[in-house]
């Protein structure tokens, strides 16, 4: 327990050069900062489980869930129900900085679709 922020969480790489700090780990939630440089996306995808909610802090994502493009701005957020397929993508020319809450956490419940 203690105050927790990008300078001391557990952080970690993807993709080509995106950023991630699990600000929160547990069995039944887990709440992500993640950096996205523009020009990066992750690969489209799915969860069996977990149910996801993305929350812009800065910059601006593009976020495509079954085929249909959505522009989330800074304090705008969109939540994903499990078996929805989803693609988040930085199209812009800033850094996204986003929030990404997973119940129960996502990472050993993803399904590539591409």
């Amino acid at each position: 327990m203690g105050i927790i922020s990008t300078k001391n969480a557990e952080h970690y790489t993807w993709g080509a050069m995106c950023d991630g700090w699990h600000l929160t780990k547990s069995a039944n939630l887990s709440v992500i900062q993640e950096c996205v440089p523009p020009g990066c996306s992750e690969v489209k995808h799915h969860h069996q489980k977990s149910e996801q909610f993305f929350y812009v802090l800065a910059g601006q994502a593009t976020l495509e869930v079954e085929n249909q493009m959505y522009i989330l701005n800074a304090n705008q957020g969109f939540n994903i129900t499990p078996g929805v397929n989803h693609k988040l993508s930085n199209q812009g020319t800033v850094d996204l900085h986003l929030l990404v809450i997973s119940s129960p956490p996502s990472h050993d419940d993803r399904i590539p679709l591409e």
